[in-house]
């Protein structure tokens, strides 16, 4: 049987989404230019991409109130692969270049998330340890 939801956990997600789809709207209301747009929402979306893996990899399992605040919350309004999707779809007449916005938005996503993972994975290290043989790599 599903656990039900935390309902502390789904107030901290909604009030992020709501944070974070204010500074997405922040950044791409000044755009005036139609075809500025796409290009905007890639880099929104490999920037997210680049923070939600710092989160993720920060915080991994701990904190799981502020996981749900940051990464599914904020960033999850930040990013949007809807807005994505369209802006692809519209580009359908310049296949091209709507497949060249797809690739690029995909490479920047996971290349975002793994460089996110990596740095945020050193924060989360205690300053000053020493990792035991056996866990080095």
């Amino acid at each position: 049987m599903p656990q039900p939801v935390d309902p502390r956990v789904l107030g901290v997600t909604v009030a992020g989404g709501a944070v974070g789809v204010l500074a997405r709207g922040l950044i791409i209301a000044p755009v005036v230019d139609p075809a500025a747009v796409p290009w905007v929402t890639l880099a929104i979306n490999g920037v997210g991409s680049l923070l939600l893996g710092v989160i993720v990899g920060w915080l991994d399992d701990r904190h799981p109130l502020a996981r749900a605040f940051l990464g599914t919350g904020v960033m999850g309004g930040f990013t949007t692969y809807s807005a994505f999707a369209v802006a692809t779809a519209l580009w359908v007449s310049a296949p091209w270049l709507a497949g060249g916005l797809a690739a690029a938005s995909l490479l920047a996503g996971v290349a975002g998330a793994v460089a996110g993972l990596f740095i945020g994975r050193r924060i989360a290290d205690v300053p000053g340890e020493i990792e035991p043989i056996e866990d080095a790599e």
